[in-house]
């Protein structure tokens, strides 16, 4: 295994997940305290990247963090460098495409923490951001873990972004999933299969990690409820 590709392709999933969860936290719990056209045509924002062919949305970056661009020139001027094919360019792709995976279990959960919980804090003087972080939060934690798991592990994976706005640099822009692309175009299926295996065996855990949450839940209700 190309252990520099590791150590990026980990560095570019932590960096992106710290980002989402900061970002999608107050995003998904504006989505799921809110109906109307607006919310609407946020959420469909945000599911974007969903429908979207990556390559797609690794296009349009491209060309915003060109120098073709007002904004890709602007950057340039504040960074110093050009954005594309560089690590923090690959971040800002990252970001934009794991975002549905951090907001969508967020607002899943969100949605079914029980009003009755929230208007009794209200009712006690306990102000928005009290009834967030002491009430809502902590009812939702299950899908602040899978909203965590799902973008790590969907960052983790990720290609058709990644190759676009990165290319191939080694030690630079070079992920997992690129370096399984190049062993494959070099006719190392071996080595390709090794490093394929892996990401199969921790695409598995997560998912058994996310799977097993509704488990623990129940569990802690019925704990509950022995002790009432």
């Amino acid at each position: 295994m190309d252990l520099e590709a590791l150590w990026l392709t980990l560095r570019l999933a932590a960096a992106t997940t710290a980002i989402l969860l900061l970002v999608a936290l107050p995003l998904a719990w504006w989505i799921a305290s809110r109906q109307g056209l607006l919310t609407a045509l946020v959420q469909a924002v945000v599911a974007l990247p969903l429908v979207l062919p990556p390559t797609v949305l690794g296009f349009y970056l491209l060309v915003a963090m060109g120098p073709l661009t007002a904004p890709g020139r602007m950057l340039i001027q504040v960074v110093g460098h050009p954005l594309a094919f560089s690590f923090e360019g690959l971040l800002i792709g990252s970001v934009l495409y794991s975002l549905p995976f951090a907001v969508q279990p967020l607002v899943a959960g969100f949605e079914a923490v029980d009003r009755g919980y929230i208007e009794a804090a209200e009712g006690l003087g306990a102000s928005p951001w009290r009834v967030f972080s002491s009430v809502v939060l902590p009812m939702a934690r299950a899908s602040l873990l899978t909203g965590a798991v799902l973008t790590f592990t969907h960052t983790v994976g990720e290609f058709g972004v990644v190759l676009m706005l990165g290319g191939n640099i080694p030690g630079a822009t070079r992920t997992l999933s690129i370096s399984i692309y190049d062993l494959v175009q070099e006719g190392s299926y071996a080595a390709a299969n090794r490093t394929a295996l892996a990401l199969v065996g921790f695409a598995a855990a997560a998912l058994v990690v996310i799977y097993l949450l509704p488990s623990v839940r129940r569990g802690e209700g019925r704990q509950a409820d022995v002790v009432r």
